[in-house]
């Protein structure tokens, strides 16, 4: 028979697996569905010794109990595939994991390009086909690429994940396009493969990483005794890197760090230094060296390779700054990485930035709107045309304090939402947030060439410019200047209209 019977070690609940329907292999693992495909049953190659055995039942007890146990615990249900049990194989000595399948959207629904030529429909979608230019164009079907906008929604679930391990203490070790299903289609992410995740003092790590993700200092001091303490080891800060280089290629598909710098005529020894001692932002703003050399590059690469034509600096203010912090600032210098929360804030953030592109054929829908000069799409170069309102958030943590700006601003566009985050400073867009929280307050619209903003639910909403309450149902008009009090309670926000004009 090819359905085969397993056993908890830590409860005497029963599991089954079917010899026959095989859900993939890796250089670790083999991966079996369970007969009605409610899980599957991840079976070891080698044998897991006494450390292993113990980091693997943390990791389906304790760890995994003070995650998804905490507030907000359900919320992680959608970013991570867990192990949620230990069991043997019998007649062997092979230890398996019981892991929840993959929900449906991280599955390839249409394939690849020219009739499935890569045979992936039906396959997992790793984060690798998404963060490349050239796979995006030659290899996949345009109905599975989605826009950019969903691309911000899976970094920033991307980045709470990574939030969530870090603060419990834990490092992934392994973080890359691999090991993070995305789905562009409905902004969804899902890291997998946690069962090698690292304590430190306690838990060491098994691997070192994946080639593109490895930090600079782990492949600096590859030759190094494990019992040498300048050795480096992955940790949470070798995650911050790795996560600052998804983000990176999530949103412009290209690698921070392969250009066109050759160290060294042996290839080994190049990728060693080009990725490890050497490495080098390929958008340096003063050592310029490591630009990719456009003319080497495949059509299919570009325009996303040619950083002259779209910068990092496109991305907005919040997370160009966060890329400079990462690839100048902490690539050779770990501390001064940003963290997985600072990635999270300022993907956030920058939502409220974007606008649609008015070019119905752009590939990327949408993008960063950048008032400081003319603003366009950079990714078609399509201006943008007419009057726009941009919102800026002012607070206060008392009312008997003056407002103040919060470095946070809104790109207003037909049927876009405020919600309770924007109302109040201290409610975050985050795991935590209610039912009642996630329900907008108000809607903007323009109509006849003016700009609304209809309020549904603010019970205290003010024109503070014209001293008049807006009524629950009403409108108000989004000109120049307008004030408008979204709370009066404390923490609560002002907001000051500013109407910029394109082309």
């Amino acid at each position: 028979m090819s359905i085969v019977k397993v056993k908890s070690l830590t409860t005497s609940k029963e599991y089954q697996f079917d010899q026959k329907k095989p859900a993939g292999t890796g250089a670790m693992k083999e991966v079996f569905f369970s007969p009605d495909r409610s899980y599957v049953v991840q079976i070891f190659k080698s044998p897991q010794d006494n450390n292993s055995m113990e980091r693997l039942k943390n990791i389906v007890g304790k760890f995994r109990e003070n995650i998804f146990n905490q507030s907000g615990g359900d919320y992680w249900e959608s970013v991570y595939c867990w192990p949620n049990d230990i069991v043997t194989v019998p007649g062997s000595n092979q230890t398996a994991l019981i892991a929840p399948v993959y929900r449906k959207e991280f599955f390839f629904q249409f394939g690849s390009a020219n009739n499935d030529m890569l045979g992936i429909k039906g396959r997992d979608k790793q984060g690798r086909w998404f963060a490349s230019a050239h796979h995006r164009v030659k290899f996949l079907d345009s109905r599975e690429l989605g826009d950019w906008r969903s691309h911000l929604g899976l970094c920033v679930r991307i980045a709470r994940a990574v939030k969530r391990m870090h603060a419990a203490g834990l490092a992934h070790s392994d973080l890359s396009y691999r090991n993070v299903l995305v789905d562009p289609l409905s902004g969804g992410a899902s890291v997998i493969d946690i069962d090698g995740l690292v304590v430190p003092q306690r838990f060491p790590p098994d691997v070192i990483g994946t080639p593109d993700f490895i930090a600079p200092e782990v492949l600096r001091t590859l030759s190094l005794p494990l019992t040498d303490k300048k050795r480096a080891l992955p940790c949470i800060e070798t995650d911050r890197h790795a996560l600052a280089v998804l983000i990176y290629m999530y949103l412009l598909y290209r690698h921070p760090l392969r250009g066109g710098k050759i160290h060294d005529s042996d290839p080994a020894k190049d990728e060693e230094m080009h990725m490890g001692e050497k490495a080098l932002f390929v958008e340096h703003h003063q050592d310029k060296t490591n630009r990719p050399n456009i003319s080497n590059l495949r059509p299919t690469d570009l325009p996303f390779a040619d950083i002259q034509k779209i910068p990092h600096t496109c991305t907005g203010p919040y997370l160009s700054e966060l890329f400079q912090k990462a690839f100048i600032d902490g690539l050779h210098n770990p501390n001064l990485r940003p963290t997985a929360n600072d990635w999270e804030t300022a993907l956030v953030k920058t939502v409220d930035l974007i606008q649609p592109c008015k070019n119905p054929k752009c590939s990327q829908k949408w993008y960063v709107f950048d008032n400081s000069t003319k603003p366009k799409c950079p990714f078609c170069g399509t201006p943008y045309s007419g009057l726009l309102p941009v919102l800026n958030l002012y607070s206060r943590r008392r009312n008997s304090d003056p407002f103040k700006p919060d470095n946070h601003r809104i790109m207003v566009y037909t049927d876009q939402y405020l919600y309770p985050w924007h109302v109040n400073r201290l409610i975050a867009p985050n795991e935590r947030l209610t039912p009642e929280q996630k329900k907008p307050v108000g809607y903007f619209v323009q109509h006849q060439g003016i700009w609304w903003f209809v309020n549904q639910t603010l019970p205290s909403l003010k024109d503070v410019t014209n001293k008049k309450d807006i009524q629950l149902g009403a409108k108000v008009e989004l000109v120049d200047g307008l004030q408008l009090l979204l709370s009066p309670e404390e923490n609560g926000r002002l907001v000051q209209v500013q109407m910029v004009r394109g082309e």
